[in-house]
């Protein structure tokens, strides 16, 4: 096996790659600019929700953000033609980490897919190719790359895919719940298509081919008996998803991964039929490449395989308690809703003091607050906020009526708990997150 992971194999998926990477991070970036997203998520608020112990990224949270995104299209551009691109595909890691970690009011699933690829592709030999910087150092221009390169690839989908398909075996998805919730709302949709999005028979045909996609298309890619069916299943399922859920780039990011279940050679004739044809069998990769293997690649997919299962090991139910929620590819599983309300006690006179959510958050930022690590990081801004004037204060989360799939809602937090005096565990349950009730 590790004497395959080495053997030579055309690098024409990682090329081809690379450029649509690029291409997807180019729109997301001046998508973001365009339709006002970084202003609505990072200038037009007061403060925000970052990751847990990413708080020292809110200072910068400002009309510098749009630098930040324009940055980010330029060095997309210079992954895409492939000039300086070691320093291009850093800074575009760097940067999307900036946007990424510096807020989760807007989380999605493949905000994280693409900061895992950027981490990935700035160990590789993508530039090999097809690029400026191979044409202006011919040292680095290769026609090959190790097995193992695509293998990275096909296991990182993989835990997508896999770990998406296990998640959805609850009953609010087996029973056409959660599909119900999601298209029901759509009415932007033509008549005729709404109607048939509000049929139970539709829920279900949903939901359940949403469990058949995710749990069967790597092994339909993998097989080539069923590739090109896979292939056109891919195209179905994600414009589909692109044209009713609207979830930005994601289905074009994850079509662009069929190009390492292919022989690379049929890619290289698609792409580059003027490239030189070489046969590769049995010859390995020689270059320093088993060390990055060894030492970041596989570490690197053994806890992306276990990150997924954490989960299993907190108390309670993930899709109520959110412990082990976040990267976990556990998506479109579930709607939250509801909005706690915060007292506010002067800790020397022992006096209720007035606040608002609205004093510090967007409207937007106000629909977040239903789960236990955003009301948490709201009670800890809430103490600084009061501390700013001088005060000492609890906080507390007296009303946290929470509902999940639009069930009949449960309190969610313990009132009596001064959420500003207590910290976060992120490898520990919470005491203060109470059981839900029972249905």
């Amino acid at each position: 096996m590790w004497k395959k992971a080495f053997q030579k194999i055309d690098n024409s998926p990682l090329i081809v790659f690379r450029i649509f990477f690029g291409i997807i991070f180019l729109a997301e970036a001046l998508g973001a600019l365009a339709t006002n997203w970084v202003t609505a998520n990072f200038v037009n608020t007061i403060t925000n929700f970052t990751f847990i112990g990413f708080e020292w990224l809110l200072p910068y949270q400002n009309q510098s953000m749009y630098a930040v995104f324009l940055l980010m299209a330029i060095a997309a551009i210079g992954v895409i033609v492939g000039y300086k691109y070691r320093t291009a595909i850093i800074a575009l890691l760097v940067l999307w980490s900036i946007a990424y970690f510096g807020q989760k009011t807007s989380y999605n699933n493949h905000y994280y897919l693409m900061w895992l690829v950027a981490l990935i592709m700035c160990f590789l030999p993508a530039n090999a190719y097809a690029s400026f910087d191979a044409k202006k150092n011919t040292t680095i221009k290769s026609n090959f790359m190790p097995q193992w390169v695509s293998w990275v690839f096909i296991v990182q989908v993989s835990c997508v895919y896999f770990y998406a398909t296990i998640a959805k075996f609850y009953p609010d998805w087996l029973s056409g719940t959660v599909t119900k919730n999601m298209f029901i709302s759509m009415t932007n949709m033509p008549l005729a298509i709404q109607t048939v999005f509000k049929q139970p028979t539709f829920h279900l045909f949903i939901a359940y081919m949403g469990i058949v996609f995710d749990g069967l298309i790597v092994p339909a890619l993998l097989w080539k008996r069923t590739r090109w069916f896979a292939i056109i299943a891919s195209l179905i399922f994600h414009v589909f998803n692109s044209i009713t859920l609207q979830i930005g780039v994601f289905p074009y990011f994850a079509l662009s991964f069929c190009v390492f279940f292919f022989p690379p050679n049929k890619i290289r004739d698609f792409f580059f039929r003027k490239k030189i044809k070489e046969n590769f069998t049995n010859q390995l990769y020689t270059y320093n490449y088993q060390t990055i293997f060894k030492y970041f690649f596989i570490p690197y997919l053994i806890l992306q395989i276990a990150l997924p299962l954490r989960h299993w090991f907190f108390k309670g139910d993930v899709l109520w308690t959110e412990e082990g929620h976040r990267l976990s590819w556990r998506m479109m599983l579930r709607s939250r809703s509801g909005e706690v309300t915060f007292k506010v006690i002067d800790k020397v006179t022992n006096k209720q003091l007035p606040f608002f959510n609205e004093d510090l958050l967007t409207e937007k930022q106000r629909n977040r607050l239903n789960t236990p690590d955003v009301i948490w990081q709201m009670a800890q801004k809430i103490k600084k906020h009061f501390k700013a004037k001088g005060k000492n204060v609890a906080v507390y989360a007296v009303q946290s009526n929470v509902s999940i799939n639009g069930k009949p809602s449960s309190v969610l937090i313990n009132a009596s708990v001064d959420l500003a005096n207590v910290s976060w565990n992120h490898f520990k349950h919470h005491d203060w997150i109470l059981e839900q009730n029972p249905r």
